[in-house]
């Protein structure tokens, strides 16, 4: 398929550069007639850019991230990546699966988070496939051991664009031992702008009456608590800024928000868990999943950093939503663990749908 048909389909495909070994990688623009487009590299499967129409019909890029692919070879801040095989923590970086241990790296003090993040899989090449006029599939085989995972795992995701404004994200994995799985995209989003600066004037809403608690190292306790009476209460809309600044335990452990949130109706499957609105764009964002959590984090910890355009990224710049099994779930015996026998699928999907609201 030549570019101009990928063009004329919706999907159109670019060289990114080349790695270190030489292989290429590509540049997917997912574009819907309205405007709105993900940009998204076969490179870790890392979303480069969404570009959104906001009030005035003018384009926003409202994703964090690098104008080359040099810049997700470093990528320490994990801009648009997908983490596998597993999201968030694992305590003391072990866990066991039918009486035997497994070890991961110890990258956060003692303990694991995003399982590798030098060589998790947002930092391999993937496979990749336009698979119809507004989807393009990407496929990574990681083989049994890596990262220090059992089972060699076949991991399927589809990015699909749709022509009322979604991202919808599609993920399918299966392995041939039981094993732990756990994938989520580590996009952080600007509704403003990436180039906008501070996300504190962003309302939120979070579908949630609970979240876990974190000890002093950011590991869930098992405890779920309600978000009532708490700076972690997203049931109504509130710009970030309201209650970050207040003294509280939770908030001082994670240099504000960085927790996970028990959202409603888990056995309901797919649901809108979160929105999340720039009212000086009229730009809103809503999450549907059908996963059990989300992790709401608001670029608590991240360091100045070149992004797209030269746009210095520094604290509070981006924040995430990432719809996810609990954090440390394998060691805790309060969550429902994603383990999958051998064979077994693994099988989500979230949707990011954008509205343009006007004055």
């Amino acid at each position: 398929m030549d570019t101009k048909q990928e063009a004329d389909m919706g999907v159109t495909k670019e060289s990114f550069g080349f790695l270190e070994d030489k292989r290429e990688a590509f540049l997917y623009t997912i574009e819907n007639q309205n405007g709105f487009a993900v940009k998204v590299t076969d490179f870790g499967v890392n979303i480069v850019s969404l570009l959104v129409k906001n009030k005035e019909g003018n384009i926003k890029d409202v994703a964090l991230g690098y104008d080359a692919l040099e810049g997700y070879f470093e990528n320490g801040i994990m801009f648009g990546a997908t983490v596998g095989r597993n999201v968030n923590r694992i305590s003391n970086a072990r866990f066991e699966i039918d009486g035997k241990e497994y070890h991961v790296a110890k990258n956060r003090g003692k303990h694991n988070i995003h399982s590798d993040k030098e060589h998790g899989f947002h930092k391999v090449l993937w496979d990749s496939e336009i698979i119809d006029d507004h989807a393009v599939k990407f496929t990574y085989v990681s083989p049994d051991g890596e990262q220090g995972f059992p089972g060699t795992l076949v991991t399927n995701i589809i990015y699909t664009v749709t022509e009322t404004n979604e991202l919808i994200v599609s993920y399918h994995a299966v392995s041939d031992k039981k094993t732990l799985i756990n994938l989520t995209n580590h996009n952080y989003f600007n509704l403003g702008g990436h180039e906008n600066g501070t996300i504190e004037n962003t309302k939120v809403k979070i579908y949630a009456d609970e979240f876990t608690p974190v000890d002093k190292d950011t590991i869930p306790t098992g405890e779920i608590r309600k978000v009532e009476n708490t700076p972690m209460d997203f049931r109504e809309w509130k710009e970030i800024k309201k209650d970050i600044g207040e003294k509280d335990e939770q908030l001082a452990i994670g240099k504000g928000y960085d927790h996970n949130f028990v959202i409603r109706n888990k056995d309901c499957g797919f649901r809108k868990m979160a929105e999340a609105m720039d009212e000086e764009q009229g730009i809103k964002m809503e999450v549907y999943s059908d996963l059990p959590g989300l992790q709401f984090y608001t670029g608590n910890t991240m360091k100045p950093t070149k992004g797209k355009g030269g746009v210095i990224y520094g604290k509070g710049c981006g924040f995430c939503m990432e719809p996810h099994y609990f954090p440390n779930s394998i060691n805790t015996k309060e969550f429902d663990a994603p383990v999958f026998d051998a064979g077994e699928v693994y099988q989500t999907v979230t949707m990011y749908q954008f509205v343009t609201k006007e004055d």
